[in-house]
């Protein structure tokens, strides 16, 4: 539904994601809601160099479960859901934008979003490739994947490489930029069908699903007898101790996430942290805004391996905004099988 104004400015209806209020536990649909009474003018206001965006594709991360908590990043009760996207700019108050072009940062669970925070912001110049990809392997989680696996691993050809929470967003790339270097790649993942993606998809050399496995060690000493040289760390709790007793001397951990702590009430300690002294092993965490400098690099690298085959990606996309909290609620059980993406509107 639309009305006119002066100046051309156009209303229009605005159906929004809500957040409800801080979650503990395990996040429920029931802690979001869908507005639809809400309206919009399809203007930046006078004065602001922000842009009104529609938004196409959002993404569904597990980081935004911490958000869902009180804290100085918090979500705010009430308002919009917000997270990574895909959007077409509408109307620009910045010369670095203008009406028509893509973008992929920040913004509101949504139709339509004013974004005035520009810094989180990036054009999409490459459109040869699916514009929900920029939820992904081309936005954020494939920049995470980068800046982890090169920056913080170092990695080397030949190298022993584990990676938890495996098919995921940022794990099924990292898996593939690892035996892209030559490297002997494991990933762990919670279901038959995700280990046979990892195997045969994405080519990894082997793959378990660890809730079959009741002693983590074993698992790793049977898949690593000599070792573990690069854990991706997505998971944390059980594993990341498991990994502890498996690292070989020097080994390198990237602590990107760690999913099966963000629902707990009382995180699980970690008991084997001795053993990174007896290895030197080297853990360091990170963010992807630390890696944002190096996006165009991140580019370079990865757009010729999609065009020539030799990167796959795979994402779980739900229809409709109406479908974004079941899709982000279903992340913390493992219910979608790839990059989970909602499609909010095609361009």
């Amino acid at each position: 539904m639309a009305s006119g104004g002066g100046d051309n400015e156009l209303e229009v209806s605005n159906k929004q994601v809500i957040f409800k209020d801080y979650v503990s536990g395990f996040p429920k649909e029931s802690d979001m809601y869908l507005k639809t009474n809400g309206t919009i003018k399809l203007k930046v206001p006078e004065g602001s160099n922000g842009l009104l965006v529609k938004n196409l594709y959002l993404s569904c991360d597990p980081y935004m479960r911490n958000r869902m908590k009180k804290s100085t990043d918090s979500l705010v009760p009430g308002s919009p859901i917000v997270g990574f996207g895909v959007a077409k700019v509408v109307d620009s108050g910045n010369p670095k934008f203008k009406k028509g072009d893509l973008v992929w940062g920040r913004t509101g669970w949504e139709e339509y979003s004013l974004i005035t925070d520009l810094q989180t912001l990036f054009k999409i110049e490459h459109t040869d490739v699916p514009l929900s990809y920029y939820t992904g392997i081309l936005g954020m989680p494939g920049l995470t994947a980068y800046g982890g696996f090169y920056e913080v691993c170092s990695p080397k050809k030949g190298e022993y490489v584990f990676i938890s929470a495996a098919s995921g967003a940022v794990g099924q790339l990292v898996g593939q930029f690892a035996k892209l270097l030559g490297c002997y790649v494991v990933g762990s993942a919670g279901s038959k069908e995700k280990v046979d993606l990892l195997k045969n998809k994405f080519k990894f050399d082997e793959a378990f699903n660890y809730k079959e496995e009741s002693d983590l060690d074993a698992a790793l000493k049977r898949y690593f007898p000599e070792g573990i040289d690069i854990y991706f760390e997505n998971v944390g709790g059980k594993m990341l101790d498991a990994v502890l007793l498996n690292m070989r001397t020097y080994g390198r951990i990237a602590v990107c996430g760690m999913i099966s702590q963000y629902n707990l009430e009382k995180p699980e300690g970690v008991y084997n942290l001795v053993h990174m002294i007896y290895k030197r092993v080297h853990m360091k965490a990170f963010v992807v805004f630390d890696y944002y400098h190096l996006y165009p690099k991140f580019l370079d690298l990865v757009l010729p391996h999609i065009a020539e085959g030799k990167i796959v990606y795979l994402e779980d996309i739900a229809e409709g905004l109406e479908g974004g909290p079941a899709a982000l609620v279903g992340l913390f059980s493992g219910l979608n099988v790839g990059k989970q993406v909602v499609l909010v509107a095609k361009e």
